[in-house]
């Protein structure tokens, strides 16, 4: 199992969408972080847990999470990751509905 601590592992403080917005985008963070640790847990469970920053834009979270899944034509993404986010309640169901969307299977 392997795990991401935004905060730690990246920023406490991420940006906008792409790269070209600015430091710290959904972008970099599903280039640079993201899709190398799921390359490296080979399909295993992977924590990615949201607490201790200073909030996420829906702009980062669709990028990294619904951008994955367009990108490296990921599939059962949310069959092995596994979202903590104690201190925004919200983001489990947006990083869900991002994924789902990407894979067309929102309903």
């Amino acid at each position: 199992m392997g795990k991401i601590t935004i905060c730690k592992d990246f920023t406490d403080t991420p940006g906008g969408r792409y790269i070209t917005e600015g430091d710290f985008s959904g972008e970099l963070f599903r280039d640079k972080i993201l899709y190398p640790k799921l390359q490296e847990t080979k399909g295993e469970k992977l924590i990615v847990d949201f607490d201790g920053c200073y909030g996420f834009g829906t702009s980062f979270l669709e990028e990294a999470f619904g951008g994955i899944v367009r990108k490296y034509n990921i599939k059962g993404l949310l069959d092995i990751l596994t979202i903590i986010s104690k201190e925004d309640e919200s983001i489990p169901g947006l990083v869900k509905k991002y994924i789902q969307d990407a894979e067309g299977k929102s309903q």
